[in-house]
């Protein structure tokens, strides 16, 4: 009689992971399949929480975020509504820098950091906090001194 379970090898090969993953998972408490011997045992239980690992990091959540999710469900919420800010930080970070290269690209001048319209784009995007990266690069702060 065939078992309900799954070895590592499987899967790792029905996910499209490494073993290894699999195993790193195991090592920081993400996942506890059962053993047979010294063999791990995959359920159907532990194929559910892998797919939902996959999917949390797809939304860019840290193992450790994960984790916490896991361990501590009444945080659940907390986590998450965190996670959204950070990521909708990131997303209006994102547009402010995408609108300063797109003024960039549409300059005639040869020089478009002496454009007036860049100049207002990169000082918008500066006054405004929630578009301000929170580590501006040595680029970044050269742009914003000639300006």
């Amino acid at each position: 009689m065939k078992s309900s379970t799954l070895s590592v090898g499987e899967v790792a090969a029905r996910f499209g992971l490494a073993t290894h993953v699999l195993r790193h998972w195991e090592s920081v408490g993400l996942l506890k399949p059962a053993r047979t011997g010294d063999r791990r045992r995959y359920d159907d239980n532990d194929l559910y929480r892998i797919a939902i690992i996959l999917r949390a990091k797809e939304a860019g959540l840290s193992l450790d975020g994960i984790r916490e999710m896991f361990q501590k469900p009444s945080e659940r919420e907390a986590i998450l509504k965190h996670h959204k800010q950070e990521l909708e930080r990131r997303i209006a970070a994102a547009q402010a820098s995408l609108a300063i290269v797109d003024c960039a690209l549409g300059c005639e001048h040869d020089d478009f950091t002496q454009c007036a319209h860049f100049r207002e784009a990169v000082a918008r995007a500066d006054s405004d906090p929630c578009h301000r990266p929170t580590q501006p690069s040595s680029a970044r702060i050269s742009v914003i001194s000639a300006c």
